[in-house]
């Protein structure tokens, strides 16, 4: 996991190679750095490195325009945003535009080796502190009160990976009744019908699930 290709990019010098140092450190396998969105995205564009972990803020282009451009060209690249930002504009934004992840500068050190792990294995990571700063797991919240009990269990054992058969079989109903709960629960949590919307949104929001 940690031979995975990586590219990073910030305008300031200090956090450029704060980053960049701390994951050399932890043997992960950077083969560049930019300081603007310019030399990032076509950077990207040659080397198609797995993860690119992007400033939102830099000049010529910035992280959210290269996650737009990646998104219409269809580039692989998982884009990890860092930013000052705390508004929920940007936040949705981001998320619209597929990004794979999104962390808060202050606490990206203590939260990239979680992120990098959850993004390199599909699973989008949205910063914990800033959903709280958002209060975004209040209303994470009221919708999974709307859940009943067996909608909520069906919710677990998504988080775990398992199949609509496998759910069936643990809790004793059939797949249909399964993909019938899967549909409703999908309706109160006001998800996008896309795929994987739900195992995502049940990814990110495991803790409150557990609850």
């Amino acid at each position: 996991m940690k031979n995975s290709s990586i590219l990073i990019a910030d305008d300031h010098p200090l956090l450029l190679k704060g980053l960049n140092d701390f994951l050399v450190e932890k043997q992960y396998n950077i083969i560049g750095k930019a300081s603007n969105g310019k030399d990032a995205y076509e950077f990207i564009t040659t080397n198609k490195p797995e993860i690119a972990i992007l400033d939102i803020q830099m000049p010529l282009l910035s992280g959210i325009e290269i996650a737009s451009l990646c998104l219409k060209n269809k580039i692989k690249t998982k884009i990890i945003l860092i930013t000052f930002h705390k508004e929920a504009s940007v936040y949705f934004q981001a998320q619209d535009l597929q990004v794979y992840g999104y962390l808060l500068k202050e606490f990206a050190i203590e939260e990239i080796e979680s992120c990098i792990v959850s993004v390199l294995k599909n699973i989008p990571y949205f910063s914990k502190k800033l959903r709280e700063q958002l209060h975004l797991n209040e209303t994470e919240n009221h919708y999974l009160n709307l859940l009943t009990p067996s909608e909520r269990k069906i919710l677990m054992h998504i988080t775990h990976d398992k199949t609509n058969k496998e759910i069936a079989e643990l809790l004793f109903i059939s797949s249909r009744t399964v993909e019938k709960h899967r549909s409703n629960i999908i309706n109160k949590l006001k998800l996008e019908r896309k795929t994987n919307s739900l195992l995502i949104w049940a990814k990110e929001n495991q803790d409150l699930i557990g609850k």
